[in-house]
């Protein structure tokens, strides 16, 4: 039994015969599948205990063990894992009934080489678009776990939503970061009448001018140094659906008027080429900035604010969320109970109460990452204040130089000092001795 790494695929070949075995193990290893082998019930279900398989060959006769009762147990120990069965010709009625006990299919011995490979790459495909779809449905889960609130203001903010999700208005959405504005955008798109088309997001801080301008617009083959083939460009992905532009107000400003070309007319050009083309693509965005200030500071357009802010909402801190802090937090916890099967199953009073106290500076987000740890770390049934780790939420606990915190503690406090005593990013930027990207990348890690 040999041990599996993660690869195109993981599959689990059980079978009694060592020769097929061994001649089914070759032939997928070729295709580059990391596979491992059990000839026999307990053996497939040690492996199972330790190991993750995305697939697995069975072969319904196993000497003494019954291949129907093996199906049975793996569809209770991997309910993911797609279940091929491998059988003789004599035996094929009762693959049919495998198949209507939960296999995905059956092969009849003896099989080609292609035969094989075929019904694994099949069976791999299927098994990642049900990884892909699930993936999907827990982050629209995740988002409505954000959205859903008891407090007026936020109640007010998604009722506006809802209203205009059904136009082609441009939407910015406006708030502190972490309290949630990529989650609304996505929901903004469902609500809408593009929700069966694309939703793409472009992290506008993230690039220079000249890479935005081609991962936005899309770059022809040989139009810069690297440019070895050419590129559709996130407008064109986005055609028919929506264009989300996070962090807006850290947009390139040389880069601006093409932006703004582009929402005003739907035409664009490609790096490098001269065709003009057209995109159908709704504008939402979302700035934790003062977009005012910047165009009277001349770093945003006010023509390109004008564009972007047909409609503004501006989503609450979690501050002003009161009602709705104890709600995520169960939430929160619903959903690591199931990813990390820890013991963790509610909170004791002092830590409900250390949950209500604390202001959140980083909001939805610091509080979904405090539940997360806390249900990582807490190793009986109700997580306590310790596990938290907020501090003193009553009484003024700022990290001082040589206290008994970390380096990464006393960063983030002076980041986030630094950024609440300076008019602009860029002003903070400098005074740390850093450039703005880097600023960014800090204030996303620490969720100020």
């Amino acid at each position: 039994m040999e041990p599996v790494t993660e690869n195109q695929g993981r599959i689990l070949l059980v079978d009694d015969e060592a020769a097929i075995l061994r001649t089914f193990r070759y032939c997928l290893e070729d295709q580059g599948y990391s596979v491992a082998t059990a000839a026999s019930a307990p053996q497939a279900e040690a492996l199972l205990q330790r190991q993750v398989f995305d697939l697995c060959f069975l072969d319904l006769r196993l000497g003494e063990d019954n291949g129907l009762d093996v199906l049975a147990q793996m569809r209770v120990q991997a309910p993911w894992m797609r279940v091929v069965i491998v059988t003789a010709h004599s035996a094929v009625d009762t693959a049919v009934d495998a198949m209507q006990a939960g296999a995905a299919d059956y092969l009849v011995k003896p099989c080609s080489p292609d035969q094989l490979r075929m019904a694994a790459a099949k069976q791999l495909e299927m098994r990642q678009l049900t990884a892909r779809l699930e993936a999907l449905e827990g982050e629209m889960r995740r988002a409505g776990d954000v959205l859903e609130s008891q407090s007026p203001a936020m109640m007010a903010v998604l009722e506006t939503a809802r209203q205009v999700a059904g136009t082609d208005a441009n939407i910015l959405l406006l708030g502190e970061s972490g309290t949630g504005k990529g989650e609304l955008a996505r929901a903004i798109h469902g609500w809408s009448k593009r929700a069966k088309k694309s939703f793409i997001t472009i992290n506008c801080p993230s690039l220079s001018a000249e890479l935005m301008e081609s991962e936005l617009f899309g770059h022809s083959r040989g139009a810069f140094t690297g440019a070895s083939e050419s590129t559709l460009g996130r407008v064109s992905q986005a055609d028919g659906g929506t264009l989300f532009l996070d962090e807006i107000g850290d947009f390139p400003i040389s880069l601006q008027p093409k932006l703004l070309r582009f929402i005003q007319d739907k035409e664009y050009e490609r790096v490098g080429d001269p065709v003009t083309r057209r995109a159908d693509v709704r504008i939402l965005a979302a700035t934790n900035l003062d977009l005012d200030e910047m165009v009277r500071d001349g770093r945003f357009r006010e023509d390109l604010l004008y564009r972007v802010n047909v409609i503004a909402l501006s989503l609450p801190p979690l501050r002003e969320r009161h009602e709705d802090i104890l709600g995520l937090a169960d939430r929160f916890l619903a959903h690591f109970i199931n990813d990390y099967a820890r013991p963790a199953r509610g909170f004791s009073e002092e830590a409900l109460a250390a949950l209500q106290g604390y202001r959140w500076p980083g909001n939805v987000r610091e509080l979904r990452n405090v539940i997360e740890r806390a249900s990582i770390i807490c190793n009986q049934e109700l997580i306590d204040v310790g596990h938290l780790g907020l501090g003193d939420t009553s009484t003024d606990s700022s990290p001082r130089v040589g206290g008994p915190l970390s380096l990464e503690a006393l960063e983030r406090a002076h980041i986030a000092g630094v950024l609440a005593s300076s008019e602009t990013l860029d002003q903070a930027a400098r005074t740390l001795g850093i450039d703005a990207s880097t600023l960014y990348r800090k204030r996303k890690l620490y969720g100020l």
